[in-house]
């Protein structure tokens, strides 16, 4: 018997509209859907008049429920899974069950459309060419704390969800971590109040401390610029003196001719300078 298939169906985020003839189709050809939250999903197929049986695969169940719906499609089951809203598979358990049918030998396919994280991206008014989706910030402190650690130096634009009882409080580590950054505020992505508010991370914290966050949010935070790190990189290396820069590179294993190159690279001089310097210092 030939195994059945996994499709990653996209939903609308927002707007019924967004949503796909192809999706539509695959929903009321497959046997089984697999929703995060069948009371919600039954709207939608409701709406669309699809009748397909669904069954529930969320966060709390996504292994035990994972391995039956892969049971499932080895005996030749297709099944379609669906999300509350958006793409399977970002930033919700869909991730898990697309491993577990890969390794089951089972095919898989997407089915593209709606995903905030893009709709918020590309409308943000920052930069798009190269980005890093954050997804929901992790609630463990320790672990959060290392996430916006290595943020702090990140120099791609950065995609982060949150809902709005956590704003202010991720607005405010962010404004710590970052500071004066520039981030797009995205709510409501693709319904009636859908907004874009391009500003600055203090201003986006001041100004949902004074109005209450409504809708879940997008931030798409800009990058640090090359041009910031080469300063902090230069204030840095102007509290080195040059014989502590050059063997910096010498304990990275650089001979001295390539770390003399090195640090006069970084410090902005020629290498004969890098030279003196080190005579007069070693005087």
């Amino acid at each position: 018997m030939n195994t059945g298939t996994l499709y990653l169906c996209a939903t609308p985020i927002g707007n019924l509209e967004d949503i796909t003839y192809r999706v539509v189709r695959i929903l009321g050809e497959v046997d089984l859907i697999a929703a995060e939250d069948t009371r919600n999903s039954i709207k939608l197929l409701n709406h669309f008049e699809i009748k397909t049986p669904m069954t529930s695969y969320h966060e709390y169940n996504k292994i035990e429920k994972g391995k039956q719906l892969v049971e499932k499609m080895l005996s030749g089951t297709n099944i379609a899974l669906i999300t509350d809203a958006g793409t399977p598979g970002i930033s919700d358990p869909g991730e898990e069950l697309v491993k577990m049918a890969m390794e089951a030998g089972i095919t898989v396919t997407s089915v593209p459309g709606a995903a905030a994280c893009i709709t918020a991206l590309t409308a943000s008014g920052q930069a798009t060419r190269r980005f890093a989706f954050e997804a929901f910030l992790p609630m463990e402190k320790k672990e959060r704390q290392q996430i916006l650690a290595e943020m702090q130096n990140e120099t791609r634009t950065m995609v982060v969800y949150e809902a709005p009882h956590r704003l202010v409080r991720t607005l405010a580590e962010l404004t710590e971590v970052l500071g004066d950054r520039s981030v797009t505020v995205c709510r409501e992505l693709t319904k009636k109040h859908e907004t874009f508010l391009k500003t600055t991370l203090p201003e986006a914290l001041a100004y949902y401390q004074e109005n209450e966050p409504r809708g879940e949010c997008v931030l798409v935070i800009a990058g640090k610029s090359r041009e910031e790190i080469r300063k902090e990189e230069i204030a840095e290396f102007e509290t080195l003196s040059v014989a502590e820069h050059v063997q910096r590179y010498l304990d990275q294993g650089m001979d001295r001719k390539a770390a003399m190159k090195a640090a006069a690279s970084d410090r902005g001089v020629s290498k004969r300078e890098i030279y003196q310097a080190l005579l007069g210092e070693e005087e």
